[in-house]
């Protein structure tokens, strides 16, 4: 599938958290959201791209947003991730990778000449209503997390 266009609806969503709960789009309506899909837990750029999250965290709270991260990884993985790193926002386990295919960011993939699948790190910023405000396709970890808070500012 195609990532979803600015303007549109999210893509409804249904997945286990890290907290131990199920998250549902629909619960979100009200406040901001960030998703942000990442490939995998405790990688180099995955890492730096968390912890910007986790260093800005407050700064969310300001613009009545909640951040979640999104990869592939299970809920034990993502739950020594945390830790190690002391991440305040909740992760997501989309095993499945339906999640990552109905935002579009289950791709094709190349390294050292090899094909596979995987997560394109991409980002989603949802507003109250839970239409999506900006997407960051191609995202580089530094500083992406600022990126992030000048849209929220101007929501």
């Amino acid at each position: 599938m195609p990532v979803p266009s600015e303007g549109t609806m999210a893509p409804d969503f249904s997945l286990p958290a890290s907290n131990g709960e199920t998250v549902h789009l629909k619960d979100l309506k009200g406040q901001n959201a960030v998703l942000y899909f990442y490939p995998k837990d405790d990688t180099p750029g995955c890492t730096v791209e968390a912890c910007a999250f986790r260093d800005s965290h407050k700064n969310f709270d300001k613009y009545n947003t909640v951040v979640f991260g999104i990869s592939p990884d299970n809920l034990k993985s993502h739950g020594k991730f945390i830790s190690k790193f002391d991440l305040p926002f909740t992760l997501l386990a989309d095993e499945n990778k339906q999640m990552a295919q109905d935002y579009g960011v289950w791709v094709e993939k190349s390294m050292y000449g090899k094909k596979y699948m995987g997560v394109a790190r991409t980002t989603f910023v949802i507003d109250s209503t839970g239409k999506i405000a900006k997407v960051f396709e191609k995202v580089k970890p530094e500083g992406h997390d600022k990126e992030v808070l000048e849209v929220l500012k101007a929501l």
